[in-house]
Formats: C-alpha cells, structure tokens, sequence
C-alpha cells in the first residue's frame, strides 16, 4: 500500500486536520505539517493508540493492513471424455470425443477477521435491542396518554349526560304538576277516539318541547369500555293531552297495541308518549311496543315476529345477543341488569383448582380411577411411575397404591361403602354383644411346645384318653379341640402340633385363646419351638403358665428350665416374676391337679364372660373335606348359642347347619360359648382362622358370601406391577433358576397350610419350590389334570387318589408320592430339588514336578528332566504348566518316563522324564502341575 498524506488521510477518515496532527502527537509520531506522508505502520501505531485509549484490545491492531483479509482459490481442469456413436454395440461409426471442463472456486477467509466479526456481532444486537426497548416504551407512554385523554373526554361528556337527564326531569315534573291542574276529559271519550288522543301527544312531543329524548351515548363520540354498565331508563316526558283529528300512519300500529294490552285510555296515552326515536330500530321497537317491558303482550308482537311463540322467540333473542355485537363496541347484555360479562358460550375459566372426592375400592382400574379424577389416564401412570410402580391403564391397583395416587394429584380419596350386607352383618354382630346379657364362660386354654415334649400326653391324662397313640410318628400334625369336665368346672383345651412347620398353627391357636400352657420337658430344657410359643402368646397379649414336664425321670431339672425361660422374660413367681410354673408328669399323673389350680385361678382373675342367649359368633379351628359328609369345620363358639339349624356365614362359605357334633363324636343340639363343635352343612371347606357368625336367614348369609367371594376375586386379579427393586432383583438371577412344580392334598386345612409355608421355603438361587396347587381332599381327576399339565410333583398328606385320578396319573406317568409324617415331605421334596441342581466339577491337585533340565528328543521335541515334589503325577491326567506361580499351559502328558521306561505314575521323591503334548517351551524352573476332575452332586 502507497503512503498518503496526512490532509488525505483526515479526508478519508471525515475529521479535521487539526485533530487528526493532535491523535499523532498524544501517540508519540512528530507531524507538523499537513503535507506530510504517513505511512502504514504509523497508522497501525495511531489505531493501536486509540483501541487501547477506549479501553479494547490491541489484537486486531497488530495485524497488518497489507495482509489480505481472504484469498480465493480458482481451479480448472480440462479432460476428455469418449461417447459411443449412436447405432448400438454392433454400429459401424467410431467413437465421439467431448471436453470437459470442471471449475472449482474456494475462499479462504482469516480467523482473526472471523473473531472480529463475531465480537462486533453481540454489540450490534445490544445496541438493536436498547433501540427497541425506548421503542417500546415511547409506544408504551404514548398508549397511556391516549388512554388518559379519553378518560378526561369520556368524563366531560358523563357531565354533560348527567346534565341534560337532570333538565329533561324537571321539565317532566313541571308538566305533571300542570297536567294535574286539569280536567280530566278523556272519560268520556269512545273506542274510535282512542287512535286520536294517543297519536297527538307524540306529535305535540316532537315539534312543542322535543322532551322525549333517548340519550345515545354513540351520539356524544363516548369510547364505551369492555365490560358495560346496565342500560339506564330513558327519562321521558308526558306532554299535556290534547285531541287530534286522525291518527297519522306511524302511530297507527302504536294505537292498535295500546287497544290490545290496556284498558284505560290514561295507560294508552302513556305509552303513546315515548318521543320519536332516532334510528330505524328504534323505530321499529317503539311501533312494535317494545317498550313496555311489564307487558307480555308487548313481548309476544316484540320485532313484529308475530307468527312466533314465546320459546322460539326467547332462543333467537338469545342467539342474536349470543351472535350480533351490539352497536356501542360490545355485546349486548341480557336484560337481568347483572352486567357480568357470560362470554361467547356462558363458560368462565376456573380460578382454582378443583378437588374432588374419589371413591376408592380395593381393586382400581387405573383408566376409571382417571375418570373419576377428570384427569388424563397418562398422568395417573406417569404418577404412578414416580412411585415406581409400572402399571397401564388397563391393569389394576390396589388399594393402597390407589390413595396414595389420588392424594398425589391433589384429591381427596373415600372409602368405598358399597358393602351394605357387610354393615348389616356388622351392625348385628354389635348388636348382640352390647345388648345380650354376659354370664360366666369356661376358659378357653392353648397347650403349646416343642415336639415331643408330651403335650398330647399331658392333655391325654387330663381327658383319660390315648390320643397320642394314634398319632402318625407319635406326634401330633393336628389342632384338637377338647372341652374337659374336670373337678374345678369345665376348661376347653387347644392342642397344637410342636413341629417346626406348623407356625402358623400355633399362632392361630394363640390368637384364640385365654391361656396359654407352655408345657417344657424337665430333661431337654429350652428349644426353639419353645421360644416361639412364647413369642406367640407375648403377641396375643394372654396369660402364660409354664408346666414343666417329665419330672419323673431320672435327668429332671426345673431350674435349667427356668435358667433358660429367663432370658425370654418369662420370670418365675419364685423368682420374683408373675408367670406360675408347675411341674408335672403326663406319666405318673404328678402335679396335674396342681395345674388344673392354677387354670382356674387365673380364669378368675380374668373374670371370663360371655353372651349366651343370642346369636352365636366364632372362630374356625380346623376344617376338612369328608368323602361322606362333605365339608366339615371344627368351630369355637365365642359369643351366643349356635344351634342345629343356623344359618351361618363362615368366610367365603356359608350354609344352614345340619349337624353338631362333639370332640367324642355325638351329635348334640347346640354348643354355648367357649365349646367347640365339628359343624355341617357349609357351602365349601373355610380357611382357618376365619370368623363365622349365626344371621337371620339365607338370603343375608347368601349375599355376604358373594361379596366377600367377589372381593377376594378382585384382590387376586390385581396385577403385581412390576416394581424397580423387583425387576433390579430379577436381574442378577438370570434363566438359569429351575423350578420344581408340586400339587399338595392334604386331610385338613391346616395342614395343607403347614405344608405349603414350608415347602416354599425350600430352594437357593439355583432352584425353587413352587406350589402350583393345595387343597383339602382326595386327589381326583382335575387335580391329576393340573399335574399333568404342569409337570408337577403330587403329594397326598394322609389323602388318596380316587379311580379317576388314577387312570390320568397312570396315562400320563405323573409322580404320585402318598405321606402321613410331615417330616417325610420336607426331606422327599429337598432331595427332589437337589437333584435339579444337577452336577458340580472340581479340580483336585495330586501332584507337582519341578523342571531341572531340558533335553531335546528327535521323536517328543523338549523332554524336561523332573523331579516330583508332592503327591503323584500320572499319565493319564491333565495337566498344567506353571512358570512363576502363573499358569501358561494346560493340556496332557505324551510321554511318562523313569530311566528308559515308559510309567503309568512317578510318586513324590523320584525322577522321571516328562514329554507335553503340543508345548516344546519348556524351561528349568517350571512346574508341571498334574490333577483330576470329579463331579459332585450340588445340595441345597
């Protein structure tokens, strides 16, 4: 770039010369003369000085001017390209030659320029942006002036109505006081006068004083605002009366509706003295009569939609307000004078949010639960999602999940009260407890312990019975209910088994009892079924009287007994403690009595009563299936006097009662509180443990069943929605989990209970138990068909299969397996699972060999010279090639040799010479490691 002077220079620039020789001298360049030459780089020291002068970076000054901004790169290639002539392959004409020509253009641009752009960019847009905001506001203060200088007109011409309606009053009230001063002489006036006197009044109106005047404010240039104030009434003035030759044509219609809707000419002549309105509609109004809003006649000929009836003309009134914009610049209101605005379709946005309250069940669908929340079946999932449970709208929830969705979204959940037969039942169980009168009851007393620890036996003494003896094992798998007449009154005993599988049982013997026996051998001391029934009866808050049997033999000793029952709280009266501890013997009869005592001593206390006379309630001990009888339950009555004949609602069950039967097995009558009895005549065989009470009739008991049947129906068909922890603890197990499907039949309720709790339990993360099926009975041919189709195990407790199962057992050869010791199924089905556990391979070591030197063979390649250090190294085995402690090699022996012979095995402290197949790097110092493979069974 040529230099120029410093004139030409403040030219370009648009800048005196003066203040440019100013800018050189503050930046350190001596020009005095403005002819001088300046070249580039005292420009770039100028423009330096002035970027950092305004506080900006000198980067984009350092680069010099000369440097182009951008460089474009032009290309072209020339070629030749051989097209066929036309005529086919087979054509005789040669082959034409086209050029072609390819141009290419590329442009390289700085980056320093592209930074710069991009730094002048944001302050581009921030100054566009300030530009717009005092735009903005400009537009902003001028709107509010407008607006205030409407406000001020809008004011004025307020007055100035306000003014002229007050002018328009008084002369109103003037002409009623001079009208008043008159005669009146319209009395004698006829029909045909009527026309006349009501027509002049308007012309004398409009050409005399011109008082009827409706005030438009449209007229006064008034800006109406949005929401609009109800309409005032015109204010109008009744002129004098005066007579008139003929009624002219406009007042003509005025005068045949007066004719038609009043009775006095004074009335007539008041509506006939509206002033002459300004516009056509107005006009129209006024013919029609529009204006007497007090008249329905008025409103039937309103518009002049004469043909019309009072509903259609009301609904095209309504569209036409709903439809039309009124003339002011809004929609016209509706003639209630409420002046709140409706809007296009009468609906106004609520302001808050709405809660409602949503019944909820036990089982909900997630799309009616949706419904009732008027909410989106989307958002109760993705609520439902947050709470980590994975259900769709089609699946079901319980009820708990269900409230807590509801209180999520912000309602309000309800309790479904849709049970009535549930309340009444309910309503008259109360009723009996609270209005029968409590008489004395016989204890109710549970025996519990360990197995073997002579429970049966003891109970057996009390009864002079032999129970026991006729026991499978000589131990007891059953809940027996006795009730004993004894020398201190009537005690009802609970027996329950001491096996470890029979928790349930126990508990539930616990929970319906008075006193709970603990009866502990003097000879074995503290077990674990022992400490669990004193769980049991801690849990169910009742009595506990410890009896310390077998003191007969030669090992007895109480106070190990108490040493250990101390640590489980249980502390003796002797000790300081409120639990009795007696000591007996089922075999000799010792100490009985004594515990009968204590029995009786402690029903005293707790002062035992009960309703006799009403309605009997209970519970279930046990029940069976019975070939014969059908379904039998063994029942403790509680409340009331069950009695043959009774209709009764156990569970899901229910029936009238054909048959009471006693722990001997003769029938009686009725059973009061506190006695057990084997009951039947139910519909099916009930769960132990539920509670049966005595109804009217039954139709009531019919009802209750079927809810209660469809409730538990619908608590089975809720969906267990896949939850994150449940799908995160299924992750680590895989496929390779087998399972051991098992039908279970059993004799009683009970044990049917027993043997499923434990036969679940049984299983690792290799191989679980499952229970397809369980059920009180014989096996028959559904049972045989469920096996079958699900390749499950049958087990008969104390059951057998009838002829029909056995040809579906025999046809399909299904594993029937029969049972009558409960020890006997666990150890059985533990065996079974542990065979699905297949094999398990381990690796024994049997001996080692170091290397001390190599040898080369022209037949094995490296033959190692070893010495064995432990154990034996056979030829027949694999082996393993160690160098550092590391294994490098695994494979097999070729060649075993001792001197020149070919050895089956070298024991420990002998030499020999080793050959490994197929691995020729053998060093001194290795270890050739030799061991065996065996499979082992896996167990449980």
């Amino acid at each position: 770039m040529s230099d120029v002077t410093i004139k030409q220079l403040a030219q370009v620039l648009g800048m005196p010369v003066d203040k440019l020789l100013t800018q050189l001298g503050e930046a350190g360049m001596k020009f005095s003369d403005q002819e001088q030459a300046i070249s580039s780089t005292e420009k770039v020291k100028l423009l330096g000085f002035l970027r950092r002068t305004h506080g900006k970076s000198e980067a984009a000054a350092e680069v010099e001017d000369s440097a182009p901004r951008q460089i474009t790169l032009k290309r072209r290639t020339v070629g030749e390209l051989k097209v066929a002539a036309p005529g086919g392959r087979g054509a005789t004409g040669a082959a034409k030659t086209v050029n072609v020509e390819v141009r290419a253009k590329r442009t390289y641009v700085k980056r320093s320029v592209i930074a710069e752009e991009a730094s002048v960019e944001p302050e581009r847009e921030d100054a566009v942006r300030k530009l717009q905001e005092s735009q903005q506001q400009r537009e902003q203060e001028e709107r509010e002036r407008i607006d205030a200088e409407q406000r001020r007109q809008t004011e004025a011409q307020q007055r100035t109505l306000d003014e002229q309606q007050h002018k328009l009053e008084k002369a109103q009230r003037e002409v009623e006081a001079a009208s008043a001063a008159e005669p009146v002489a319209t009395e004698h006036v006829g029909a045909a006068s009527e026309p006349a006197v009501e027509a002049a009044p308007v012309a004398a109106a409009d050409d005399a004083t011109g008082a009827v005047q409706r005030m438009d404010q449209r007229d006064l240039g008034m800006i109406l605002p949005r929401i609009h104030e109800p309409r005032k009434r015109e204010k109008l003035v009744k002129p004098v009366p005066a007579p008139a030759p003929a009624p002219t044509p406009a007042a003509a219609p005025a005068a045949r509706v007066a004719v038609a809707g009043s009775t006095t000419a004074p009335a007539a002549a008041g509506d006939a003295s509206r002033g002459k309105p300004k516009h056509p509609r107005e006009r129209n109004e006024s013919a029609g009569g529009k204006e007497d809003r007090d008249s329905a006649g008025s409103k039937r000929f309103a518009g002049g939609q004469m043909h019309l009836s009072e509903a259609d003309r009301a609904r095209r009134s309504s569209s036409s307000k709903r439809g039309k914009p009124s003339r002011s610049g809004g929609r016209e209101l509706s003639r209630g004078g409420s002046g709140a605005p409706t809007g296009p379709h009468g609906f106004s946005r609520p302001t808050a949010p709405v809660v409602r309250e949503v019944v909820v069940g036990d089982t909900n669908i997630v799309a009616e639960l949706a419904q009732k929340m008027a909410v989106k079946g989307s958002e109760v999932v993705k609520a439902l999602f947050k709470m980590g449970v994975m259900a769709t709208i089609n699946q079901t929830i319980d009820h708990d999940t269900a409230v807590l969705v509801v209180e999520e979204l912000g309602h309000t959940p309800v309790a479904d009260n849709q049970n009535n037969a549930e309340e009444t039942l309910a309503a008259h169980t109360q009723n009996i407890e609270l209005e029968g009168e409590k008489v004395t009851r016989p204890p109710v007393v549970t025996i519990m312990g360990h197995v073997d620890h002579g429970k049966t036996s003891l109970l057996d003494y009390i009864r002079r019975t032999k129970v026991a003896s006729g026991e499978a094992g000589g131990i007891t798998q059953h809940i027996g209910a006795y009730h004993v007449q004894t020398s201190k009154g009537v005690i009802t005993f609970l027996d329950t088994p001491g096996h470890a599988a029979f928790t349930s049982m126990r508990a539930r013997g616990a929970q319906s009892t008075d006193i709970v026996i603990l009866v502990v051998a003097a000879d074995d001391g503290v077990m674990p079924q022992t400490v669990e029934a004193v769980k049991h009866a801690r849990a169910a808050k009742v009595p506990l009287i410890v009896a310390v049997n077998k003191m007969d033999k030669d090992g007895a000793s109480p106070d190990n007994v108490k040493q250990g029952l101390v640590q489980y709280e249980v502390v003796p009266e002797d000790w300081g403690g409120d639990v009795q501890f007696v000591p007996v013997s089922a075999k000799t009869g010792m100490g009985v009595e004594e515990l009968l005592d204590a029995i009786s001593v402690q029903a005293e206390v707790m002062e035992l009563k009960a309703v006799v006379d009403g309605r009997a309630s209970g519970v279930v001990i046990e029940s069976s299936l019975d070939r014969g009888r059908g379904p039998v339950a063994t029942v403790l009555v509680q409340q009331g006097t069950l009695r043959k004949g009774d209709f009764v609602v156990c569970g899901i069950e229910y029936g009238r009662m054909r048959a009471l039967i006693d722990e001997t097995g003769k029938q009686v009558q009725e059973a009061g509180p506190s006695i057990p009895v084997q009951v039947l005549g139910l519909s099916g065989v009930p769960e132990t443990g539920d509670d049966f009470v005595c109804v009217e009739d039954e139709h009531l008991a019919r009802e209750v069943a079927q809810e209660r049947e469809l409730k538990r129906r619908e608590t089975r068909m809720v969906s267990k929605s896949n939850r994150l922890e449940d799908i995160i603890a299924k992750m680590g197990q895989g496929v390779e989990q087998q399972t051991l499907n098992i039908l279970v039949k059993g004799d009683v309720q009970g044990s049917v209970e027993a043997l499923r709790e434990s036969l679940t339990q049984i299983g690792n993360e290799r191989v679980r138990v499952n229970v397809v099926s369980s059920g009180v009975g014989g096996i028959n041919e559904s049972d045989a068909t469920l096996a079958a189709a699900s390749k499950a195990l049958v087990i008969g407790f104390n059951v057998r299969a009838d002829a029909s199962a056995r040809k579906v057992i025999e046809t399909n050869g299904l594993d029937v397996r029969y049972f009558s010791i409960i020890y006997d199924v666990i150890d059985q089905v533990t065996q079974a699972a542990t065979g699905l556990l297949g094999m398990e391979v381990r690796e024994d070591i049997i001996g080692t060999a170091e290397v001390r030197d190599v040898f080369r063979s022209s037949k094995f390649g490296a033959v190692a010279g070893c010495m064995v250090t432990e154990g034996v190294v056979k030829r027949s085995k694999p082996i393993r090639v160690l160098r550092d402690h590391v294994v490098i090699f695994e494979g097999e022996l070729e060649s075993l040799r001792r001197f020149k012979d070919l050895v089956d095995e070298v024991r420990n402290g002998m030499e020999c010479g080793i050959a490994v197949k197929q691995y020729n790097d053998v060093k001194p110092g290795d270890q050739i490691e030799c061991f065996e493979r065996t499979e082992v069974a896996r167990t449980l």
